[in-house]
This record gives structure tokens, C-alpha cells and sequence, in this order.
């Protein structure tokens, strides 16, 4: 029996060597392990279903005059400087949406001279650059206001730190100025208040002034609950069909006044 032999010339030989190679890295290609479909890329929502919004980084997805607000130290930092002195109160504003009903989480620092506040289902006011008109968690250095509701540029003080109350509208509401003629000593009078949460002096010794302290608001429907460091401050139910409101922006303040600082962290919302 005859016996062939192929005669390989050497490039030949290279150029399967060469394929062959290539072949074996497209199958280890093939083979290496890649998300699935269904594998979720890194999120920031919580295992409770609260989303971040503040990066700690940049102002991306807010908006504000950079006169006032930056980040400093990884916090939403709110300064006011003896050269930037304020004719109106200045507001940062979340961009993305109008939430209505919600829980809000967050952590905030403010100066002793500080004023402020966390704004939420609120509307623009057109006539002054990056103002808030709506509810407010307010807060404030010396915690004479911190863990109240104030309705900035409308009813104004709705309840005061340890009260809970039901807010109704004012008579003659048909009349513009029925509204204004309605607020008294910077506080709504078509309010009754219907149980304490504790004294106003014994509930500022669970806020911790100059230092870090934790905030969180649950809106739902017409009751609007505001806790600070899992203490609860102030508790609204808003029957006044008339003037209040079902969703709008967020937002948070720094107010005239002296030259201050405030900064928030961990600023984290679930819409309900």
C-alpha cells in the first residue's frame, strides 16, 4: 500500500498555527461570562426604595444660582458671604419632577446665624429668579423654627414645632386679598390645634445644633408629617381645598440674612 505525505510548505504552517489561535480567542470570547439580560446595572435606589438625588459630587439635576450653592466636602453646601448678601430668599431646585405624594430623607448642618428649609410641593414664582412658593420643613440655626411647617410666601406658619393640627380654609375666599387679611403674626388663623406632640423647648433638646441631624417628611394625601432625627415636630392635615396643594417642586433655601452656611447630604426621595 502506497503511503501519501502531504508536503507542508512553512507558511502553510504559520498561517493555520495563526488561524487556529484566533479561533481559540473568539471561543474564550464566547465563553467568558456577560450579564444576563435580566442582571441590573448598579442603581442608586435602596433596598427601601428611596432614590438618591444628590449625587455628592456635582449640582447635575438641580438648579441654582452657583452664587450661593456648590458642593463642598460631598455636601449640597448653601453659603451666604458678606459680599452676597440676599434681597430674596434663593432656592436650589431638584429638576427631576413634581412629586406629590412621598417620603423624603435627608441630612442637614447649619451655622447658628443660619435660616433655611426643605420646600416641597411648591411652584416657581416667576417675578423672582429661583424662589419657591409652598410648604416648608423649616430649619433654622438657633432651632427657634426647626421641625415646623411654613408655607413660604403664602399662609405662612402652619403648625409650630409640637403641635398637631387641622388647617381650613379662610372665609370670603372669592376676595384676592382674603388670603393675606387671613395670615396674623406670620401664622394662618383657620387652624385648630388638636393634640401636642410634646413642649416646643423639650422636643429642640432632640436637635443637635451646629452638627448633623436627620430629616424625614412623609406626604401623603393631605397629611403632611415632619420628623427630625426620628422625632416627630410637626404634624399637618390640610383641609383647605382652597389654597393647598397636591404636588409640586423641591427644593431647599437659604435665607436674608446674615451671612450663613448650610449643608444637606444623603438627600434620598420614594415617591408613594
Amino acid at each position: 500500500m502506497k503511503i501519501y505525505r502531504l508536503k507542508l510548505s512553512i507558511p502553510f504552517i504559520i498561517l493555520v498555527v495563526i488561524s487556529l489561535n484566533l479561533l481559540g480567542c473568539g471561543e474564550k470570547k464566547e465563553n467568558e461570562a456577560k450579564p444576563s439580560d435580566n442582571t441590573e446595572s448598579v442603581s442608586n435606589v435602596d433596598k427601601d426604595g428611596f432614590m438618591e438625588i444628590f449625587d455628592g459630587k456635582t449640582l447635575e439635576g438641580w438648579t441654582g444660582d452657583p452664587n450661593y450653592w456648590s458642593v463642598k466636602n460631598g455636601n449640597l453646601t448653601g453659603e451666604v458671604t458678606p459680599e452676597t448678601l440676599l434681597e430674596n430668599n434663593t432656592f436650589i431646585i431638584w429638576d427631576g419632577g413634581q412629586p406629590g405624594d412621598f417620603e423624603l430623607k435627608l441630612e442637614f448642618k447649619i451655622a447658628e446665624s443660619g435660616n433655611s428649609g426643605i420646600n416641597y410641593r411648591s411652584e416657581k414664582i416667576d417675578t423672582i429668579p429661583n424662589a419657591l412658593r409652598g410648604y416648608q420643613a423649616d430649619i433654622d440655626g438657633q432651632i427657634r423654627y426647626t421641625g415646623q411647617n411654613y408655607e413660604e410666601k403664602k399662609r405662612a406658619t402652619l403648625a409650630y414645632r409640637g403641635e398637631k393640627v387641622i388647617i381650613n380654609s379662610q372665609e370670603n375666599s372669592e376676595k384676592p386679598e382674603s388670603l393675606r387679611e387671613n395670615v396674623q403674626n406670620n401664622c394662618w388663623q383657620n387652624r385648630e390645634v388638636i393634640a401636642s406632640l410634646g413642649e416646643s423647648d423639650s422636643l429642640k433638646t432632640k436637635i443637635n445644633a451646629e452638627d448633623w441631624n436627620d430629616v424625614h417628611l412623609i406626604i401623603k394625601g393631605n397629611r403632611l408629617q415632619h420628623y427630625v432625627n426620628d422625632v416627630l415636630m410637626s404634624d399637618v392635615t390640610d383641609n383647605d381645598t382652597i389654597n393647598r396643594k397636591e404636588a409640586g417642586y423641591l427644593g431647599v433655601q437659604v435665607h436674608v440674612g446674615p451671612p450663613m452656611t448650610v449643608e444637606f447630604r444623603n438627600i434620598r426621595l420614594k415617591e408613594l
